[in-house]
């Protein structure tokens, strides 16, 4: 049995305190379930974003989509979540990653681990989120049973086990990064590939953990042209004839969109679909139709 249906938006730039609150109302009266903020240099810091997007919002989640986990002191990072699980009344999903974009650790003077150390890096805050959150004596206690939801987004096969072992939302990134931070897009065989390990390892678990996926591009119809070129250096070689199949694009009219999403709920299992700012708006007519 399919879960439901959920959307998420991962905002982008914050212009003035007045435009970051109107664009997070704008969302939620849109449809969407879940406000996101990214954790790159360059971008809105997560928390304080996620802390006021929750504070102007009746029912949207916020999420940390996803954080730079060797950026942080596992124990801190912990103590910022779990305070702003209780400060938000349990409506925090806390998004986890490994980090990929070597230039940003240089820009940070942290060093770059390898890896497989950043994998562990994202296991070992986990447990550390966990332990805390199951303190009795730990302060802040979080509004949530247990902390805050976790998703933890990956493709390789270590990170998506220490996803199947820990997250309650396992977040497929669509294709592999290089330090570069240049991603190539993966192919729909690839995401059955993928979601099939995935599967396996979580076992019982496999009908309760949900799967997300964060769109890269949606587009309208005669955006073809407009599409390619945002996606040109992340499309597979040989696959610019097919781009409109790639897991991570949504095109067409509202109800062709829809119907791709119904068809990757069924094949896929993945029900949390995740797009970025400015497919803000085209996301939300396909939101109103699959609802």
């Amino acid at each position: 049995m399919s879960l439901p249906f959920r959307f998420g938006v991962n905002m982008l730039t914050v212009e003035s305190k007045a435009a970051w609150i109107e664009k997070c109302r704008k969302a939620e009266d849109l449809g969407f379930d879940v406000i996101s903020v990214p954790d790159h240099l360059g971008l809105p810091a997560p928390f304080p974003a996620m802390m006021l997007a929750a504070q102007v919002t009746e029912r949207a989640h916020v999420n940390s989509f996803v954080l730079n986990v060797p950026f942080y002191n596992p124990v801190l990072l912990a103590r910022e979540a779990i305070t702003l699980d209780a400060l938000t009344d349990g409506r925090v999903e806390l998004g986890l990653g490994a980090g990929y974009v070597k230039a940003e650790f240089d820009s940070a003077g942290i060093a770059f681990p390898g890896a497989g150390r950043r994998v562990d890096q994202v296991a070992e805050f986990a447990a550390t989120l966990r332990s805390a959150s199951a303190d009795p004596q730990y302060q802040p206690q979080p509004a949530r049973p247990g902390g805050p939801r976790l998703l933890i987004a990956g493709w390789g096969d270590r990170l998506l086990r220490v996803a199947a072992e820990h997250a309650d939302i396992v977040a497929f990134t669509g294709g592999s990064a290089a330090d570069s931070g240049l991603l190539t897009a993966a192919t729909p065989q690839e995401l059955d590939k993928r979601v099939a390990y995935v599967r396996g390892l979580l076992g019982d678990r496999a009908a309760s953990t949900e799967f997300n996926i964060l769109l890269q591009a949606v587009a309208g119809p005669g955006e073809r042209d407009v599409l390619r070129a945002r996606l040109i250096t992340t499309v597979p070689e040989g696959g610019q004839q097919d781009i409109e199949e790639l897991p991570t694009v949504l095109a067409g009219t509202p109800e062709q969109m829809a119907d791709q999403l119904r068809e990757r709920r069924e094949r896929f299992g993945i029900s949390y679909f995740t797009t970025l700012e400015p497919s803000m708006d085209a996301l939300a007519k396909a939101i109103e139709l699959v609802r």
